[in-house]
């Protein structure tokens, strides 16, 4: 039988890299650190072609999740997402440390990257791990701009001007669209979940491109018929942390958020993203996701109990943990399981890719949807309000 599967992070030299989350968070879960180098991204799970995710634990240990795709296939990742990615596992999860500006820049959607690069293209999800009073996430247009006032703004430097500038702050999250111009200046960590792509275009680097030491490509002819000239609405992209939402219940001493176990964070055709405040065991009901489950730990440690049978054939717990900074993958034809918190604290992020309508996955299916002692007397059955075959449906617009 499948398990939940931990995989060996993969750790990206970057020139706005810093030291601190990657040095501290990945030390001791399989990752080689170079302590001399600047890491600005951690490929926890990953099936971009050269950068394939190894399995750290279990009998499938030191398989890529290429590999194991391919044994498993559907019931691995699910039915429906095999059907629809094969063997590319559809999602890339990162950790990044930014401790520097990144390029300006922007992502294609499906459909050019399909076209032009025979790849997935690339939305993302943010989730801010921690940030500085001074860093800043630029994101989308103040205004409606040109295309031609937007290359020139690009050439002589001053782009920015035409950007909103958000501050970031520990549990917000940004979902950045495909064609969304965007960059990060400061020191700001992330979690990112994003398509599974690599597709990225560098619109402008800060002058780094005009020092030899410093100079990558820029691809600003390439993308400029890619990106969403419109003016940014923040509210469609931007949320804040769940224990600082608005609350309207006018109580001196307010409790409205502290029950909350679970808030979307995106459901969108390329995945669906949940956080989960774990404070007390959770029962996950898998066969309503028709998909694989991945879990990063952003804060706090938990377990995953999957009801089993020993040797001596009596009923027990398989137990796996996870911590903070760790990412594990639940495969799609796993029993029903629980999710355990370690910690009090502990915040998890959920995703999958669930190509069906949205279902609650924490409601248990096989409930009935009536309240024991109520009286339901004259509501008709089924069988007595189903219409007969032939009878036409009712038309409120006839």
């Amino acid at each position: 039988m499948l398990y939940p599967i931990k995989f060996i992070p993969r750790l990206k030299e970057r020139l706005w890299g810093g030291k601190e989350l990657l040095a501290t968070v990945k030390a001791g879960k399989g990752a080689k650190i170079d302590p001399s180098k600047a890491y600005g991204e951690s490929w926890e799970l990953s099936a971009v072609a050269g950068d394939e995710s190894v399995v750290a634990n279990g009998l499938l240990k030191k398989n890529n999740i290429e590999e194991i795709i391919e044994v498993y296939m559907g019931n691995l990742i699910g039915e429906k997402n095999y059907d629809r990615y094969g063997l590319t596992f559809p999602l890339l999860i990162k950790s990044l440390d930014c401790n520097d500006v990144l390029s300006v820049q922007v992502h294609p959607d499906d459909e050019i990257a399909a076209e032009r690069y025979d790849a997935l293209g690339k939305s993302e999800l943010w989730y801010v791990l921690d940030a500085q009073p001074d860093a800043n996430v630029y994101m989308g247009f103040k205004r409606e701009v040109t295309a031609q006032e937007f290359y020139d703004k690009c050439n002589d430097g001053t782009v920015v001007d035409l950007l909103n500038v958000f501050h970031p702050k520990k549990g917000d999250v940004l979902f950045i669209t495909p064609g969304t111009v965007h960059a990060v200046d400061g020191n700001i960590q992330l979690v990112e979940i994003q398509e599974s792509s690599d597709l990225t275009f560098r619109l402008y680097d800060w002058g780094r491109e005009f020092n030899p030491a410093t100079a990558r490509p820029l691809h600003l002819d390439e993308a400029i018929d890619i990106i969403d000239y419109r003016q940014f609405d923040q509210s469609l992209f931007i949320k804040g942390p769940l224990w600082e939402e608005e609350c309207h219940c006018h109580e001196e001493e307010c409790h409205c958020h502290e029950d909350k176990v679970t808030e979307t964070l995106a459901e969108r055709p390329e995945f669906c993203a949940t956080q989960i405040n774990l404070t007390d065991p959770l029962h996950i009901y898998t066969d309503q996701f028709e998909s694989f489950i991945v879990y990063i730990c952003v804060e706090g440690a938990a377990s995953i109990q999957v009801p089993s049978v020993n040797e001596k054939g009596e009923a027990c717990m398989e137990n796996y943990e996870f911590s903070k900074g760790e990412t594990v993958l639940v495969p799609a034809d796993m029993p029903d399981f629980f999710l355990v918190p370690r910690d009090r604290s502990t915040i998890l992020l959920e995703a999958v890719c669930r190509p069906d309508e949205d279902v609650d996955t924490y409601i248990d299916p096989e409930t009935e949807a009536f309240l024991e002692g109520e009286d339901y007397e004259g509501l008709e059955s089924e069988e007595e309000s189903a219409p007969s075959a032939g009878a036409s449906p009712l038309n409120f617009f006839s």
